[in-house]
């Protein structure tokens, strides 16, 4: 299980938090139906680290984006959202 360093109430399992998704994508505009589309449905799935989403639902609620190792599941850094 992972364990993850909420900068509001300290280091919480896995449980405790929802993945929201790759922190890294952007989303486009509304006027290329191919863009989003790709932008919904593509998603490149690397080895390596990775930005993602995630939400601390059953504490603070807030949101933090964490860098996690997707092979190793290591976390590097954990923020709060600029």
């Amino acid at each position: 299980m992972l364990q993850i360093h909420c900068p509001h109430c300290g280091v919480r399992d896995e449980a405790e938090f929802s993945y929201r998704g790759d922190a890294t994508v952007k989303r486009p505009s509304g006027e290329d139906p191919e863009a989003f589309v790709d932008y919904v449905y593509n998603r490149v799935n690397a080895r390596g680290w990775h930005i993602e989403w995630w939400q601390h639902s059953t504490g603070c609620r807030q949101w933090l984006r964490v860098t996690r190792h997707t092979v190793t599941h290591e976390i590097n850094a954990v923020e709060l959202p600029e």
